[in-house]
């Protein structure tokens, strides 16, 4: 018979005790499929227990699946096949995989972490006590699906205030992050409609695009951004851009390439274009390029922004300003959905934008980063190395373009690379098609590299160069 030390319980109640320990042997293949288990009374007796116990235990078990009763003959083991080892040790490899595979590198280029220490830790937690003091009532009530009021109020107020945009807070709807956003937008627009993205373009757009069920196309670019002759082929209904600093090549959309792109999507009624300003506060010269939406007059921009750049990668709260033609359509049709942001996060956020301490927070990280930056430029162009590096797009955002001079294979600088400890990613993987690549141009994501490291990882670069 078999039988178990209740001693070893712990914390567990009994029967929970016995549930758990039965379906680890079933499980390890120690109890057979079709095996009887002891009657209730005997089981009881074995060990020492009510036959509540047992009963409560083996009811638990059934209800999960393991085992079944016949009426008067007892209790006994499902059939079903479960691979134990071979599932622990799939999941024991896929675990070292992941949380082996980064570390241990002096400058990881791919990466777009921010620093720890960057986060203002000290002024969020008193904003957020002095939220939990204030507006428990509001705390506990639930927000409309488009996000709180006093969060849209804030968010409205900023973009009027640094990005001169008229927007009213009803346009603006709160997302737990941009992927989520999309998915919205897709059932709001249509899945018959074709939607364009940049070529070269942010590659993770395509799989949210296919695995939403919609056609999704790529768009040729020029020196000044997406080619509205392509757009026309492409017979494109919905375009996704970054023009205020182009991702991964870094692009700043002329003014005359702006109006170009306008009156493409006045041209037909449901064209759109959604205008992704993913770190245009974070533009290290000069000041923030203006949105496209500031100078549509059609209503046919969709203005899309995070968090996540200026407080950390870990704050999924996210937002769009849809043109005010689409509000009806949209909750009539969307407003079922709650919203995805916890009310603790979104009347924290509204009441550090309101008091001034997201621009100030703004104005330290441009600092830091554009100190940062120069750093990593200075050491990357000191001396020899101009010869055979240079760098585009270094003006905005927290990436630039690295090109190396050299008549070397790019899986071949690469490697050379890794071997050093410096993590690359080739602008030629954010093309789409049989379309002709650069090579040899890397895009420098530089927001988690330890700056103190600079010389060091420039140096390795300039040897991958000549070595």
């Amino acid at each position: 018979m078999i039988t178990y030390n209740v001693m070893d319980a712990g914390s567990d109640s009994i029967y929970e005790f016995l549930s758990k320990s039965i379906k680890k042997d079933i499980l390890q293949g120690i109890l057979k499929a079709g095996e009887k288990l002891p009657s209730k009374r005997q089981f009881a007796k074995n060990l020492g227990v009510s036959v509540i116990t047992v009963e409560n235990a083996y009811a638990q078990l059934m209800a999960e699946g393991y085992i079944y009763s016949i009426p008067k003959r007892g209790f006994y083991v499902s059939d079903f096949k479960y691979p134990l080892q071979e599932r622990k040790a799939e999941l024991t490899r896929e675990m070292v995989s992941l949380t082996g595979e980064d570390k241990g590198w002096l400058a990881d280029f791919t990466s777009n972490q921010t620093e720890t220490d960057l986060f203002p830790f000290t002024i969020w937690s008193k904003v957020i006590r002095e939220v939990l003091n204030d507006s428990r009532v509001q705390l506990m009530t639930n927000s409309a699906c488009g996000g709180i009021q006093a969060l849209r109020e804030s968010i409205a107020g900023y973009l009027k205030d640094f990005r001169d945009m008229d927007v009213k807070p009803q346009q603006i709807i709160v997302g737990a992050g941009t992927e989520y956003l999309y998915g919205l937008l897709i059932q709001l627009l249509g899945r018959d409609k074709i939607y364009a993205v940049e070529n070269p373009g942010y590659r993770k757009l395509e799989k949210i695009y296919n695995s939403l069920g919609v056609a999704c196309r790529w768009i040729a670019m020029d020196q000044a951004g997406v080619c509205i002759s392509d757009l026309e082929n492409q017979q494109a209904d919905i375009v996704h851009i970054t023009p205020s600093h182009q991702y991964p090549a870094g692009i700043i959309m002329p003014i005359s390439r702006r109006y170009e792109m306008l009156g493409w999507a006045s041209k037909a009624e449901e064209r759109y274009i959604i205008e992704d300003d993913y770190d245009s506060e974070l533009r290290l010269s000069g000041r923030p390029i203006p949105t496209l939406q500031s100078i549509d007059m059609s209503g046919c921009v969709i203005y899309m922004n995070t968090f996540t750049k200026t407080l950390c990668s870990t704050v999924r709260i996210s937002y769009m300003v849809l043109p005010r033609k689409l509000l009806q359509q949209f909750y009539e049709k969307l407003s079922f959905y709650s919203c995805t942001v916890s009310n603790f996060e979104q009347y924290t956020l509204a009441k550090f934008i309101q008091e001034g301490k997201f621009e100030n927070h703004i104005n330290r990280l441009r600092n830091y980063y554009r100190r940062k930056r120069d750093i990593l430029l200075e050491a990357l162009l000191k001396g020899k190395r101009k010869d055979v590096i240079s760098v585009s797009g270094e003006e905005a955002g927290l990436h630039f373009l690295m090109k190396v001079h050299i008549q070397l294979p790019e899986k071949v600088f690469l490697e050379r690379a890794r071997s050093r400890g410096i993590k690359l990613v080739p602008l030629s993987d954010y093309y789409y098609g049989d379309v002709e690549k650069p090579e040899n141009i890397y895009v420098m994501n530089f927001s988690s590299v330890d700056i103190t490291k600079a010389d060091e990882a420039a140096d390795k670069i300039y040897r991958c160069c000549i070595e």
